[in-house]
């Protein structure tokens, strides 16, 4: 966890950067694009179809929680980690055929999503929401697992940058996409809502879950140490559940608060901000296609330049100071957003806060799965870097569920200023953290 002494030799820009060339750098760009794809359609996109359905904003806020399904990830992950499934990981292996179970599922939970109109039947869009939920963070698990197995050490960082990219560019679709196929397929002078024109966006998104299954079925599985065979229910669960939470304790001992402590409050600005960002578009007069252009297509490109500049620094200078300028400037920027609540439909002013912020984003988002990445033993990828990224999303996402009730009673402005000092008590935690020399895990230990 601490950075690197002054005196170590460092490899030449031209070998840092031909990194992202390698095969396993490559596929993770897919594979991020399959993560990032269902993520956004359960959350962001669908608080701006709800709100245009004309669903109140708090009940967008609690529906929210939906969310929360990759906060409980770690309940099923040591599961997807030890557990084979019949005929599929015979012949897939482990990690490919967890992939493509979570991969069908996904697509199932889409489009029941799209044949479901929310404003006759929200209840069956929230089941299907769930679904889909459920299946994206099955897939985030095995991911995870496949990346960490994937490359040494060292090349953690480059692939957390091409998963980024590829994750944001999933973004672009899923949330550009989306709302440039709704616009189009709308009929001139209808409703404000019509479900006709989401039903065709959103099979178009289940579609699309091909180029992440294709990646799989084309993708080698990584190698894995091998595991002795369990005598009985009580060892498998011992080995399956208790050893991979034990030996991350045992590994850092009273330092293990500390870690999980940064781990559970990193990205709970951008988390916490981000559930009211589209009704706040919504409410503020811009259009689909300003939305789509501004915050989906530009905006995303910035965050994917900032992915790619926290790859790069984090390998240069180290993890802990990037993370630490991660954060600050991913609270900073939510303050933009509380000045542009005070423009109106200012197209200008929204393309210069999402500038900041998502380039912001994208250098907290890269430094910061660099840094879980570094803190699990290969032997429970799965399991420990699920407990890690569940409990990144498990307080944010639930403090998230009251933002629309927030927003309702005090307006944007002070909501994004709140939100923004939410992330003052992790510039300390970062800090304290960097402090901290911990145990690098063994691979083959």
């Amino acid at each position: 966890m601490t950075n690197p002494p002054s005196n170590e030799t460092r490899a030449s820009w031209a070998d840092t950067l031909r990194v992202y060339l390698e095969p396993a750098t490559l596929r993770m760009l897919f594979l991020g694009f399959s993560a990032g794809l269902p993520q956004l359609l359960v959350l962001g996109t669908l608080s701006f179809r709800l709100r245009e359905a004309g669903v109140d904003r708090t009940t967008i806020g609690y529906l929210s929680w939906v969310g929360l399904a990759y906060g409980f990830k770690w309940v099923w992950a040591p599961l997807v980690d030890r557990m084979p499934l019949p005929l599929l990981t015979r012949a897939f292996g482990m990690r490919r055929s967890w992939l493509l179970l979570a991969q069908l599922v996904i697509v199932a939970g889409l489009v029941g999503m799209a044949l479901s109109d929310p404003k006759l039947t929200l209840g069956t869009v929230v089941w299907c929401a769930l679904l889909v939920a459920f299946g994206s963070a099955t897939q985030d698990i095995a991911l995870d697992a496949f990346r960490i197995e994937s490359a040494t050490t060292d090349r953690q960082a480059a692939l957390a940058a091409a998963y980024q990219t590829g994750y944001r560019l999933a973004m672009i679709w899923a949330g550009a996409g989306v709302l440039w196929i709704a616009a189009r397929a709308e009929i001139a002078n209808a409703a404000a809502y019509q479900h006709a024109a989401w039903q065709t966006a959103y099979l178009v998104m289940a579609a699309s879950m091909v180029i992440g299954v294709l990646t799989v079925l084309l993708s080698p599985e990584p190698a894995r140490r091998p595991m002795p065979p369990a005598k009985n229910a009580a060892e498998w669960l011992q080995g399956a559940l208790i050893a991979p939470f034990a030996e991350f304790l045992q590994r850092y001992r009273w330092q293990a608060g500390l870690i999980l402590g940064l781990i559970a409050v990193y990205r709970i600005s951008d988390v916490v901000m981000g559930i009211m960002a589209n009704p706040f578009y919504v409410d503020m007069g811009y259009t689909k296609d300003e939305v789509a252009a501004v915050t989906k297509v530009f905006g995303v490109i910035m965050t994917l330049v900032g992915a790619f500049i926290g790859g790069v620094l984090s390998m240069r200078l180290g993890v802990m100071r990037v993370l630490m300028l991660g954060a600050v400037l991913s609270a900073a920027s939510n303050l933009l957003f509380a000045w542009l609540g005070t423009r109106g439909h200012d197209l200008t002013a929204l393309i210069w806060v999402i500038s900041a912020d998502n380039l912001s984003s994208g250098i907290a988002s890269a430094a910061f799965i660099a840094y879980l990445s570094s803190l699990t033993n290969v032997n429970y990828s799965a399991t420990q870097y699920a407990l890690f990224s569940s409990m990144m999303l498990l307080l944010p996402k639930w403090l998230a569920g009251f933002s629309g009730k927030y927003v309702d009673a005090f307006g944007y402005g002070h909501f994004f200023t709140a939100t923004a000092l939410l992330g003052v008590p992790v510039l300390l935690l970062v800090w304290l953290a960097s402090r901290v020399r911990v145990p690098v895990p063994q691979q083959g230990s």
